[in-house]
């Protein structure tokens, strides 16, 4: 008797039966803690009740709950609720391969997609130690993203052989569904391998044999052993062979038919080895590998002409000769290299002020270059055919920045507005694919999987290109301080990549190996840049602003040789560890020239309107101001080959001096009698807390920070209005804090306004000091709060649509948002605060705004003028190099 809806199982609420079989009923359920829907298998009594039989299950599923792998089901929970067994999985929308089955063969394109997948699951499963045992076409669901595979481990069969009248009792009013006998062996006879029947453990091989009757009844439509009784069904497994692919589908490839009669040979011992052989087969015959496109009754043609082709041996081995001379001839003489230039539309310019460069990405086809460009009205995605006039913007990529690819070049992934979406490249609606809050690169594979960077300050996360709900495949190394994972790019294999692994200060940046499957990781280079592989064996990065190539072996995951420049004076963002440049697989490269976005940046003051008053700063690099009280002083960071240092401007005067010494010295903040300036100076992976009288008087000594970890980056945020505390921000294992250090007494620091789990990177006193302000993803976007101060109370939230870098001026909370600042009124009223609707005071889209180590603008204590940095100004007229085979360039 089925389950009746609102049944509870524990957490799950029944909803509607989804289907029964051998192992139990499937029922559509809701899992009250968490908000989701799940599929719930109430296994039968005699699985249940037998104790055996139910601490194998558990055993095995534990294990199988380890599996997290695209294409198989995942398994959430085993429970037991009045002595009914269950089991928790993945709800699936979609059709089985059974029932797609029921309506005839599949194409040899589905066949080969389908079978990949699950050649690719397999090989995930056996490779931990999980055999599935009963793979068949009703254990295979068809989903929008591919195929999901059930029930792995669970249908292990008895050791016992079948008794003769189990056998006998199937007749053929039954043949037409698959047979399972309950109570001898668990599973489905026309998939099970011979050993299996004959009452044999089962190993991967066995798994092999069921996958090839698989591919067998997808390419030809029906099963590849078949009977009207149980018994003639086992007698055909054990000595018969099924009737040739290429008999029903006369246009089946020799090369496929071999694959699938290898994995059906009887002793395991003949049949292919692993999945992972099965898997390289396939691939090979999809890649057109040798006679895979030639149908069997042409081969069979071909052997009976074979006495005629003897004859003309000689002269074929002549004509052979001859054509590989002008092959070899034709392949080493050099290819030309064709190269021009890519002007940006009219009125735009290929940048997107504020959020570093690199936003550009050339289709893997190298036919089509998607770009984002900008012009005083704000900035779009833009799609460019290098066999057409003019590019075209699409419609819905407002605002939008970092482009990437689908493998097959139909359609491009982008980041916006807290979310990362996917649109066609020849126009079309919008689809969202996930939340991230403000993306840094993603790569996307035939697998139809994305590896991304959601945040500034995240692990990289795979996704489903259809949507779903992410999950981490990469961990911050603490011991190398690490606060950022970004830019990924994935390897031939679809399954390893490329990243960027930095610290809060780019100090310790390199490029590491990544992998879908494990945390395990592999360091590549010593560089702060994004990389990039391309099928001609290299990989291409950035440093010291020339672009390089250096060969990439992708079996070992190592470089070899040495790098081989190929461009000089790219455009190069420090801050954001990313260069100007995209390649395709086919030889076209596509970087742009010119400052990084750090030796552009200058220092202006501006009204609340927008409206620019004049310049600070005109030269040079000048960045991360900080007013002193009085507003007579401007602190500012000034990047050059050595580093950061920090400089003072007497404004009255226009006086420049040179405040530190130390190189990678950033974050300055005043005291609140002007008198003293706490900063930052980084080594290595780290940084630590400084203070100096502001008028240089003596040397600059560290402040003590005992009690915390002096492994980590520091930055000073705000002194208090009393001049009693400093806040700074300790990037801890990439999860950054807020504490608050004392200046007075005895200098022990504590944390405030802590949010486990998630960043805290700014944070501001409000002008009495008895308030926090506070910026924080843990709502999946930056947002921004205020919080009394030290604590513990009620939390305000100040922005509504995201907001980064707080300042708490006079009345106003300022914050930052897609190149907007806003202003959002606040009073204390009673024991809390007021907050008035946030307003934006003025768009400023070449403003600096997504700094990581200090704000990039300060505010008058009355809160009427801003300092702001900014990036170069626009320059409508800025091209992109191409360069089409620039692999023959490394030829010469």
């Amino acid at each position: 008797m089925g389950l009746p809806s609102g049944t509870k199982l524990g957490p799950y609420e029944i909803q509607s039966p989804l289907g029964a079989g051998g192992m139990g009923e499937v029922y559509r359920a809701r899992d009250t803690r968490l908000g989701r829907d799940v599929a719930i298998k109430v296994l039968p009594k005699h699985l249940s009740s037998d104790p055996d039989l139910k601490a194998r299950l558990e055993r095995e599923a534990k294990a199988i709950s380890s599996l997290s792998h695209p294409y198989i089901c995942a398994l959430f929970d085993v429970g037991d609720s009045d002595g009914t067994e269950f089991l928790v999985l993945e709800l699936l929308e979609g059709e089985s391969l059974a029932g797609r089955l029921q309506r005839g063969p599949l194409t040899l394109e589905q066949t080969l997609a389908y079978g990949l997948q699950i050649a690719d699951a397999l090989e995930y499963a056996h490779r931990r130690g999980v055999i599935h045992r009963d793979l068949k076409p009703g254990n295979v669901v068809i989903t929008k993203t591919g195929l999901k595979l059930l029930d792995f481990g669970l249908a292990k069969p008895a050791v016992a052989a079948a008794s003769s009248s189990a056998f006998s009792a199937m007749t053929a009013s039954h043949h037409s569904k698959p047979l399972t006998a309950e109570g001898t062996l668990v599973g489905t006879f026309q998939y099970m391998a011979p050993e299996q029947l004959e009452g044999r453990e089962a190993d991967v091989r066995s798994d092999i044999f069921a996958f090839g009757c698989v591919l067998y009844e997808m390419a030809a439509g029906r099963r590849a052993f078949d009977g009207k009784t149980q018994a003639s069904i086992v007698a055909s497994i054990l000595a018969a062979e099924p009737p040739a692919i290429s008999s029903v589908q006369p246009l089946t490839p020799p090369s496929f038919e071999r694959t699938v009669k290898l994995c059906l040979a009887k002793d395991p011992d003949e049949r292919w080895q692993t999945a992972h052989d099965v898997k390289l087969q396939l691939k090979w015959i999809i890649e057109g590998g040798s006679d895979a496109g030639i149908p069997k009754p042409v081969a069979a043609r071909r052997r009976r002409h074979e006495s005629v082709a003897w004859s003309a041996a000689a002269i074929l081995l002549l004509i052979a000769a001859v054509a590989s001379f002008f092959w070899w001839h034709y392949a080493s003489t050099p290819q030309p290299v064709w190269k021009s230039q890519l002007l940006p539309p009219t009125d735009q310019a290929f940048d997107v002020p504020g959020l570093g460069g690199g936003h550009m990405a050339v289709s893997p086809d190298g036919r089509k270059i998607a770009f984002i460009a900008s012009s005083s009205k704000g900035h779009q995605l833009w799609v460019q055919s290098l066999d057409q006039v003019s590019a075209q913007p699409l419609a819905g990529t407002e605002d939008g920045f970092y482009p990437f690819w689908s493998p097959d070049s139909r359609s491009i992934g982008f980041f916006v507005a807290g979310k990362m979406k996917k649109i066609a490249a020849a126009g079309g609606p919008v689809e969202i694919i996930c939340d991230a809050s403000s993306g840094r690169g993603g790569s996307w594979n035939s697998d139809g999987m994305i590896v991304f960077a959601p945040s500034p300050n995240s692990t990289l996360y795979v996704v489903s290109s259809a949507g779903g709900t992410p999950r981490s495949v990469t961990q911050l190394d603490s011991n190398r301080a690490e606060a950022s994972h970004r830019w990924p790019f994935f390897l031939p294999d679809g399954r390893h990549f490329l990243f960027t692994a930095r610290s809060f200060t780019t100090s310790n940046a390199a490029i590491f190996t990544g992998s879908l499957d494990s945390a395990e990781r592999k360091p590549i280079l010593d560089v702060n840049s994004n990389a990039i592989y391309v099928p001609a064996g290299y990989i291409v990065f950035v440093r010291d602003r020339s672009l390089m190539a250096q060969r990439f072996n992708t079996k070992r995951l190592e470089p070899e040789g040495d790098p081989v420049p190929l461009a000089e004076k790219v455009a190069y963002e420090l801050n954001f560890s990313k260069a100007d440049f995209s390649l395709s697989a086919n030889g076209v490269l596509a970087y742009k020239q010119g400052g990084g976005g750090s030796a552009d940046s200058q220092l202006a003051w501006y009204d609340r309107n927008g409206k620019k008053l004049s310049d600070i700063t005109t030269t040079g690099s000048a960045d991360f101001p900080s007013l002193s009280p009085d507003a007579k002083v401007l602190a500012f960071g000034s990047f050059d080959q050595n580093g950061w240092t920090i400089w003072l401007q007497d404004l009255t005067r226009s006086v420049r001096t040179r405040f530190s010494f130390s190189p990678g010295s950033l974050g300055s903040v005043w005291s609140p009698d002007g008198k003293q300036i706490a900063f930052a100076v980084s080594s290595g992976a780290t940084s630590q807390l400084f203070i100096k009288p502001a008028d240089g008087s003596r040397p600059e000594q560290p402040l003590a920070t005992e009690g915390v970890s002096t492994s980590f980056v520091r930055v000073p945020l705000a002194w208090s209005p009393d001049g009693r505390y400093l806040l700074y921000r300790e990037g801890k294992t990439g999860l950054p804090e807020v504490w608050a250090l004392p200046m007075t007494g005895e200098p022990k620091p504590f944390p405030v306004a802590q949010v486990p789990s998630y960043h805290l990177l700014w944070a501001d006193f409000s002008p009495d000091g008895k308030w926090l302000t506070y910026q924080s993803d843990e709502s999946g976007r930056s947002q921004v709060y205020a919080v009394p101060f030290p604590g513990p109370g009620s939390r305000w939230q100040v922005s509504n649509d995201g907001g980064v870098q707080p300042l708490w001026r006079g009345k106003d909370i300022f914050f930052w948002n897609t190149g907007q600042l806003w202003a959002a009124e606040v009073h204390a009223l009673g024991g809390g605060l007021q907050l008035g609707t946030p307003r934006a005071l003025f768009s400023l889209p070449n403003a600096g705004t997504m700094g990581q180590l200090r704000h990039t603008y300060d505010v008058t204590r009355d809160g009427k003028r801003f300092v702001i940095g900014t990036g170069a100004q626009i320059q409508t007229n800025a091209p992109l190099s191409l360069v089409v085979n620039w692999p023959e360039e490394l030829r010469k």
